[in-house]
């Protein structure tokens, strides 16, 4: 029931307050009130095409049962390339923690053996030359060439030890901190793109009616636009005005009986008293009855089987006799 109707409903059923206000003072004067029912609306988060339609009005669905399915290629491709940023990001990761590929490792050892080579040809001609300085054959300037030679291959050695451990080690801890954020990042991003993706398709979440059907097969669905109303099952209550004189008897828990044309009389337990007061409107206010006022009440029907009873439908309700429900 849209709220325009709902509207059209309350104001005929104040309408039935007022005028049964006219009776006398000892007669037992009915509250006019209406079926009414908390329909669940089931929408889809992104807009799209309606691709599917499984069900129709009037049809009776389980929990779990399908409903609709909005167009969702968007979303598929999205998860698609949120996988594939994810498959990236876990190779570089692994990449990493590896070190340098075995070809390059050879690479290194084999200029390493090539400066120790070196090193060792330097120092044998250092130790042979230091006896010729001193017999006399050498300059000391000639040392000197050999010394720094020496220095020189030396240092070269300890350079491609050195990149031969980082060569063979992982990555530093930062980078590999960074890596792994990066990987977290793309899973939650496949996560988010299948969330989107299974928003697209709607099932029932719990067993009901098919009130209505709002869109048509192939129409466009904006985001968050409600395509299916649910009746759940036991989920139709009885709402009524009572005038402001019998608020103080009106109270959570007490019973009431409601009687509709067509349907079968019963007993319903107040659930809610509104606390603020409406005035008549004024479509249908008399000298009289234009500064009275009214409040909403809700109850729940006792007898679970309510099927007979239809959003909208208008009821008459009177305080029940029994003693009042805790």
């Amino acid at each position: 029931m849209n709220r325009r109707s709902r509207s059209v409903t309350v104001l005929a059923s104040l309408a039935g307050l007022v005028l049964l206000s006219g009776c006398g003072k000892n007669d037992v004067t009915p509250w006019s009130g209406y079926a009414e029912a908390d329909l669940v609306y089931l929408a889809s988060s992104g807009a799209g095409v309606l691709s599917t339609i499984q069900v129709q009005r009037g049809d009776v669905v389980s929990a779990g049962a399908d409903l609709f399915q909005i167009d969702a290629a968007s979303e598929i491709y999205s998860k698609q390339a949120a996988q594939a940023q994810q498959s990236k990001a876990a190779a570089q990761l692994a990449d990493l923690g590896k070190g340098r590929r075995q070809n390059e490792l050879k690479a290194i050892k084999a200029q390493l053996d090539q400066a120790k080579a070196a090193l060792t040809i330097s120092t044998a001609q250092l130790k042979r030359n230091r006896d010729l300085v001193r017999q006399g054959f050498i300059t000391p300037s000639q040392m000197d060439e050999l010394e720094a030679a020496k220095a020189r291959d030396t240092a070269r050695v300890h350079e491609l030890q050195a990149q031969l451990a980082a060569a063979e080690d992982s990555a530093r801890p930062d980078t590999l901190a960074a890596a792994k954020a990066e990987l977290q990042a793309a899973k939650a991003q496949v996560s988010q793109q299948r969330w989107a993706e299974d928003q697209k398709v709607r099932r029932a979440p719990v067993a009901a009616r098919v009130f209505d059907v709002l869109y048509r097969l192939g129409e466009w669905v904006p985001a968050g636009a409600p395509v299916v109303a649910l009746l759940p099952d036991h989920a139709v209550k009885v709402r009524f005005f009572v005038p402001q004189e019998a608020l103080a008897q009106t109270k959570v828990g007490q019973a009431v009986r409601y009687n509709c044309d067509g349907c079968t009389a019963g007993t319903a337990t107040i659930r809610y008293v509104s606390p603020q007061a409406e005035f008549t409107p004024p479509v249908i206010y008399s000298n009289e009855s234009k500064g009275k006022l009214v409040y909403m009440v809700e109850a729940t029907p006792d007898d679970q089987a309510t099927d007979a009873l239809k959003p909208g439908q208008p009821l008459s309700v009177t305080p029940a006799p029994a003693a009042a429900k805790t």
